[in-house]
């Protein structure tokens, strides 16, 4: 018993960080975001992609040769790996569309999905199979996601079938990472590889979009890149440390920093019972994390009670 004491508090020290690091990664990919939707307007997406994926992939270059121990940027799976690109570039491209056409709030509705088709995929992809009460949490996270849109569903338009590709292929590029992470610690190839499949692809598209950029527009392209360089780094990380399933829930606390932009750039006011929604999807992430974690006679005693 002492032995197994001793074996599970790596364990859970391990689902903390790597909840620590989500909420980190949830206040980067939130400021990330709010710079597509204030650059979305002026440009076509294969600009700001071909930019930010170029510097991202100049970023993880010069990061590796940075490193005392260099491991360079060669994967272990290639197959897996050319599957996140995809999945990113096709994230990436339907993120921007769907912040172009839709408010805040509709895109993240969208979002609140995600868990869902995590536990879906990870089931399929990595045999992280979703217990019966962790299902009950994760759809206790939806509903705390529809209490910050009170209005509830817009007239179907092709800003949410945009809105929701990105959320699938966003899930499906976060599953994969997982799955790679099962095999190679080296998160920076993770981030480069995507990227330069952004780069290459939005560059054949190039030449047809491009328009001329002022200094102040490509300061915020950097600024985009490094945050998003940042963001996906810290989001590798962490999904090798908690299942996908427990990290998309988590993922959700965007939402709070999404609160705090909206109001401060976009004049976006949430209504009151957002902050309810927010309560219920932070308790549904706590769950999420304790129920990978915890021991199995205290999951039974909750299931029992």
């Amino acid at each position: 018993m002492i032995a197994s004491g001793l074996l599970r508090k790596p364990l859970i020290s391990t689902a903390w960080v790597g909840a620590s690091l989500v909420l980190i990664y949830t206040a980067l990919i939130s400021s990330a975001d709010a710079i597509t939707k204030f650059i979305a307007g002026g440009y076509a997406a294969p600009q700001l992609f071909f930019l930010s994926g170029l510097i991202v992939v100049v970023l993880s270059v010069s990061s590796d040769r940075l490193k005392s121990q260099r491991r360079g940027l060669r994967t272990n799976c290639p197959r897996a790996m050319a599957v996140r690109a995809g999945a990113t570039v096709v994230a990436a491209t339907s993120f921007f569309y769907a912040f172009r056409e839709l408010a805040f709030a509709e895109v993240f509705l969208f979002i609140g999905l995600m868990p869902i088709f995590a536990g879906i995929l990870s089931g399929m992809i990595l045999g992280e199979h979703v217990r019966p009460l962790a299902w009950v949490a994760l759809a206790a996270g939806f509903v705390g996601v529809l209490f910050l849109f009170p209005a509830g569903f817009s007239q179907i338009s092709i800003g949410h079938v945009f809105a929701l590709s990105a959320s699938l292929a966003g899930t499906l590029s976060m599953v994969m990472a997982r799955y790679i992470g099962r095999y190679e610690s080296n998160a920076l190839a993770q981030v480069f590889y995507p990227n330069l499949a952004i780069f290459a692809i939005m560059g054949l598209v190039l030449p047809f979009v491009w328009q001329p950029m002022p200094l102040s527009d490509l300061v915020w392209v950097f600024a985009y890149a490094a945050i998003l360089f940042a963001a996906r780094w810290t989001l590798v990380v962490a999904l090798r440390m908690l299942a996908a399933y427990a990290v998309t829930p988590l993922m959700n606390l965007q939402f709070v920093w999404m609160v705090i932009l909206g109001a401060l750039f976009f004049g976006e006011m949430p209504a009151v019972n957002t902050y309810l929604g927010v309560g219920i999807v932070i308790a549904t992430g706590l769950f999420l994390v304790w129920d990978q974690f915890a021991p199995a006679s205290n999951r039974g005693q909750v299931a029992q009670a």
